[in-house]
């Protein structure tokens, strides 16, 4: 049985203006805005540690800082907390800063997320790795970066994750246009990409299934990224990337188990919030009353 490189890393793209959340981002990164009680950012980052990833680069911009903060060790805060009799909370405190390694890498433009991608080559090295897109929150019984890990120690093949899109939101994703290639355990959840379309019109589109944020990539994506030229608005697309990685050392489109929230647009985000208050034990029944007693 051949053995493939171990995905080891993970790539958290994070440099984007969030301008889609003003005035709220005015002064905070998009990535800390909190769904119920955690930030957008530590749902990527817990599935990457459920998924057994053991280091993550943060690709961050200008103003983010409050990243860097969250996930570093707050002393004064935790003795604060065991000072004030608040033991459990500074556990919780000291659980987020020793989940995993992290660490920064700084996109000094915004060069689109292929860019982004393409600054952590330094930090990824000559390895497989994955990349969630923080503001993506995937929720299923077995973390869907995990699913993608699955499928690269099978095969060796690169591999992204996609769903089924309602036609007329094609034109929000990239969309792949793929042809079954059933194996081992996944069945007709696996197939082969031959061509990715980005944002493409409902009537252009190959196929309704939608890339959702989450990729496991092989090292050769860094080559890829560096031979795509600059797309609309002079930006580098991983799609474009993605594109000539599928022609020349193939690629899997994977049908992910779960249920994602596209938690970067106003929408989204308000669904992840009521569903994930809805499944937390400490408020379920009483929000769920309050939700049934609204007058609409």
């Amino acid at each position: 049985m051949t053995t493939h490189a171990k995905v080891r890393k993970a790539v958290l793209p994070a440099a984007g203006l969030g301008t889609r959340f003003l005035p709220a981002t005015k002064a905070q990164p998009k990535e800390m805005l909190p769904v119920v009680d955690k930030p957008l950012i530590q749902y990527s980052v817990e599935e990457c540690v459920a998924s057994g990833i053991e280091n993550i680069i943060i690709v961050t911009g200008r103003g983010k800082h409050a990243i860097e903060d969250h996930f570093d060790v707050s002393p004064g805060l935790e003795h604060l907390l065991e000072k004030q009799g608040k033991q459990d909370q500074a556990d919780l405190v000291r659980k987020i800063s020793n989940m995993t390694h992290v660490s920064y890498i700084r996109q000094k433009e915004p060069k689109g997320l292929g860019h982004a991608v393409w600054t952590a080559k330094e930090l990824v090295g000559d390895e497989p790795f994955a990349v969630l897109l923080g503001d993506v929150i995937i929720d299923g019984p077995k973390p869907a970066t995990r699913q993608l890990m699955d499928v690269w120690d099978a095969t060796g093949v690169g591999a992204i994750a996609v769903e089924e899109v309602p036609r007329d939101q094609l034109q929000l994703y990239g969309v792949v246009d793929a042809e079954p290639a059933p194996q081992g355990p996944w069945a007709d959840r696996l197939l082969r990409v031959r061509e990715l379309i980005e944002k493409p019109k409902p009537e252009e589109a190959p196929s309704n299934l939608g890339i959702t944020g989450r990729y496991l990539l092989p090292p050769e994506i860094f080559d890829c990224l560096e031979r795509t030229p600059p797309g609309r608005g002079g930006e580098i697309q991983l799609t474009d990337a993605l594109r000539l990685l599928a022609q020349e050392k193939g690629l899997w489109a994977y049908i992910f188990e779960g249920t994602s929230y596209d938690a970067g647009d106003k929408l989204g985000f308000l669904k992840a919030t009521v569903e994930f208050a809805l499944k937390n034990p400490e408020f379920r029944d009483s929000f769920r009353a309050y939700l049934k007693g609204l007058k609409l």
